[in-house]
């Protein structure tokens, strides 16, 4: 059977939170590697007007049937409200990275 591969976006408000968050779900065979970007500047609807705010992003690759875990994961170590979990699924690649990642989470 073939593994649905996915990348997940979420961001973070602080290094510290981004660091947590992406130890939790390697820790948990979750995620198979997690980059943190720094940097971003996020501009947003928030309760009715537009807010911005400076944030980390984490880029987590995984499968696809990871994810129900990766969600209640992330929101139980992040600060957010709503915290941003974007699931985008993978439609290819190299396939030992793809194995990699198999290999990871097993």
């Amino acid at each position: 059977m073939k593994n649905i591969y996915t990348v997940v976006f979420v961001t973070a408000s602080s290094r510290g939170e981004a660091r947590k968050i992406a130890r939790s779900l390697l820790e948990k065979r979750l995620a198979a590697c997690v980059n943190i970007l720094g940097g971003i500047e996020s501009l947003f609807w928030w309760k009715g007007k537009i807010d911005r705010g400076k944030e980390l992003l984490l880029v987590i690759k995984s499968r696809t049937s990871k994810l129900p875990g990766i969600i209640k994961a992330v929101k139980s170590a992040h600060s957010y409200d709503v915290p941003e979990i974007i699931a985008l699924p993978v439609e290819g690649g190299y396939k030992p990275y793809l194995d990699w990642i198999d290999g990871s989470l097993n």
